[in-house]
Formats: C-alpha cells, sequence, structure tokens
C-alpha cells in the first residue's frame, strides 16, 4: 500500500508557513495550492473582499463529470496569544506545528494528495476556498460565480475539516448581528460629551437574558447536538478609545449559531425590539442555512461505510452552509477542532497520510456509484 506520508508533509509544510489570516491577501498560499495540481484544469475566481483586501479561491477538476469534491479554505484564523512563530511550520516527530495546521492547511494537503493519486479518468473536483473564518465570502463566490462547478456537477462534497475522520452529517450556522450605539466624543472630564457604553449596556442586558433564554428554553434547544443550545456569543468593541475620552462608538458583535431544526425568527425579533428601543443601529448578516443531511441519506451512508463510523452532527459551522447549494455535504477530516483556533496548533502528520487512502476510496466508490 502506498505510504503518503512525505508527499503530504511537504505540502502541508509549505501551506503552514505563509501567512492566511482572514484579514490578509490569500493570494500567495492560492499560487502554492495552484502549484501542487499539475494536470488539473483550474479555474481562478479572484474578489476583493470586504475590507478592500484581494483575495483568491481556485476550482480544480480532473476525469469526466460528477463524482466526488473535496472541499477546504486557506484562511485561518489571526495569531492571538501565539507565543512562537505562528509559521515556523516546525515539525517534531510526527507533528506539525504552525497556525492553521490542523484548521485546515494539513487536511488540504490530504485532499490534494489524494485528487492527485486518483486515476486520471476518474471524476474529482477541489473547491479550494477563503474566509471561511469570517465571512464564507470565498465558498460564495464559488456557489455564484464558478463556470466549472456548473459543467462538471459534483455529486457530494466532502468538506476536510478536523473531525477525527468522523463523518458530520449537519451543523450550525450564523447570523452575524452587528449593533451600534453612537455618542458624541469629547475630553471626559468637561461633561460636554456622551458616552455611547451608556446606550449600548442596556441593549446588552436584554442580550445577556436571551443567551439565558437559549440555555433554559427547550423550544430553542436542539437535541440531536452537543450542546443542544444555540450558540449566542458577543464581542464589544470601544474601538481604541481612550479612558479620558467619552466613547463616540460602541460596538456589539453577537455570532449567534442555529440548527437546521430552529427557527431563528423569535430570537432575532427579541435583538430587533431591544436595539430600537434603546436607539442601537442593528445590522443582520446570515451565511447561509445550517445544512443537515439525515441520517440515511445515500452520502451520508457512503461516508460511514466507508471509515465505519455513525454519522454526529456539530456545533461550529464551515463553508458547507454554502457549498451546499452545489451537492450535499458532509463534513470529514484529520486532525481534531479540540487544537484549532488555540495557540501551539498542530496536526498529526501521520493522521494527514492515513486519511488520504480513506479520500481515495470515498471518490471510487462515489464515481462505481
Amino acid at each position: 500500500m502506498t505510504d503518503f506520508l512525505a508527499e503530504v508533509t511537504a505540502l502541508a509544510r509549505d501551506l503552514v508557513a505563509i501567512d492566511s489570516r482572514s484579514f490578509v491577501s490569500n493570494l500567495a498560499v492560492a499560487e502554492r495550492v495552484e502549484a501542487a495540481l499539475g494536470g488539473f484544469e483550474v479555474e481562478r475566481i479572484d474578489y476583493i473582499d470586504r475590507a478592500g483586501v484581494a483575495k483568491r479561491v481556485l476550482v480544480a477538476h480532473r476525469g469526466g463529470s460528477g463524482g466526488i469534491a473535496f472541499s477546504g479554505h486557506m484562511d485561518t484564523v489571526p495569531d492571538t496569544g501565539w507565543q512562537t512563530d505562528p509559521w515556523s511550520a516546525r515539525i517534531e516527530g510526527d507533528v506539525l506545528h504552525g497556525l492553521g495546521s490542523t484548521d485546515m492547511k494539513g487536511p488540504i494537503a490530504a485532499i490534494i494528495t489524494a485528487a492527485r493519486a486518483l486515476p486520471e479518468w476518474m471524476p474529482v473536483t477541489l473547491l479550494i476556498t477563503a474566509d471561511e473564518e469570517t465571512t464564507k465570502a470565498g465558498a460564495f463566490e464559488i456557489v455564484e460565480r464558478s463556470e466549472l462547478v456548473r459543467r462538471v456537477k459534483p455529486r457530494g462534497i466532502v468538506l476536510a475539516e478536523p473531525t477525527l475522520m468522523v463523518p458530520v452529517r449537519g451543523h450550525r450556522a450564523q447570523i452575524a448581528l452587528t449593533a451600534v450605539a453612537t455618542g458624541i466624543q469629547a475630553h471626559s472630564s468637561t461633561g460636554q460629551g456622551c458616552n455611547a457604553n451608556w446606550q449600548l449596556i442596556p441593549f446588552m442586558m436584554e442580550m445577556k437574558a436571551v443567551y439565558e433564554r437559549l440555555l433554559a428554553d427547550p423550544t430553542q434547544q436542539d437535541p440531536e447536538y452537543d450542546p443542544p443550545f444555540s450558540d449566542f456569543n458577543p464581542i464589544l468593541d470601544n474601538h481604541g478609545t481612550a479612558t479620558n475620552v467619552t466613547v463616540p462608538t460602541a460596538t456589539a458583535r453577537i455570532k449567534y449559531r442555529y440548527s437546521a431544526k430552529i427557527d431563528p425568527e423569535p430570537i432575532l425579533n427579541v435583538v430587533r425590539e431591544a436595539a430600537a428601543r434603546h436607539g442601537i443601529a442593528l445590522s443582520e448578516e446570515p451565511e447561509g442555512a445550517p445544512p443537515e443531511l439525515a441520517a440515511d441519506h445515500p452520502f451520508v451512508r457512503l461516508c460511514q461505510d466507508v471509515v465505519g463510523t455513525a454519522p454526529q452532527t456539530a456545533p461550529y459551522g464551515t463553508d458547507a452552509a454554502q457549498l451546499q447549494a452545489i451537492a450535499p455535504c458532509v463534513i470529514m477530516g484529520p486532525g481534531t477542532i479540540a487544537v484549532a483556533h488555540k495557540p501551539n496548533e498542530s496536526v498529526s502528520l501521520r493522521a494527514l497520510a492515513d486519511a488520504v487512502p480513506v479520500f481515495i476510496r470515498l471518490a471510487e466508490r462515489l464515481a462505481g456509484n
């Protein structure tokens, strides 16, 4: 049996060594990915993100139409908390260290290695996205603009997020809520300003009640998920205002993440009414409907048969919220989410290499069906 360890290690190490945090351009890492796709038809889709940063996503295909698609995202979260070089891509024993090693440059190396190992006639598509950690804009661009996807029509998509190779048949999707309070900036000692926090704080007290409702109200919970309650996580921002200045703008960003069986409107209506009551400017940005396949869906059953593990659901979100518009999606990849988004993120190189023949069998089975 072929051992893919050297091949997957070389590519994973190169990808981790390139800074592709979501707020910087990913062109360098996209070029390295494309360089690994010799013999594939490659479609480049360029776009400018909302901050004016140049981004690129890639769609690659080989073989006939149909078949499997593998997907991964090139961007990473920020390097918050790292005390060592996040892009060192150092290897210690079996372990590759670096920002994005698990989430998800290592898995990208595994799916590319698997795709390259397939016979040239066998259909396989790669959907390599950007901005997954923020807006899912890269996946949106593929869904909206990819002529190659429309032509080859993949039959199922495996998103190689780190799940320890357990098939995930459904997950939550987010609505990004942004609440902005406006004050008047002045020296705080003069009494001439108006601190926007005094407007935002009463609104946030009502948001705390929303959070407590989600923890306690069974009608807002889904027992098929762990935890069963929806995510409602606020981040507060005074935009760098000093303590001797009355805050001109106070912003609360809330990630509301819910599963397919939950109707988000009752919670959204509470948020909207509270914002109106306290004079808060509120914006809402949904990333797409929560993707969820039935446990007996043919593509879920295929993934289960290949790995021998029952499917699960997950509380987080992925590009499947967008990519489900192309084909049924299952999330399954090497590594563990337990080390993602943390300082000193790492991944087992052996786990990456062992995932390659699993992906190959999936492609063969789907092509055979």
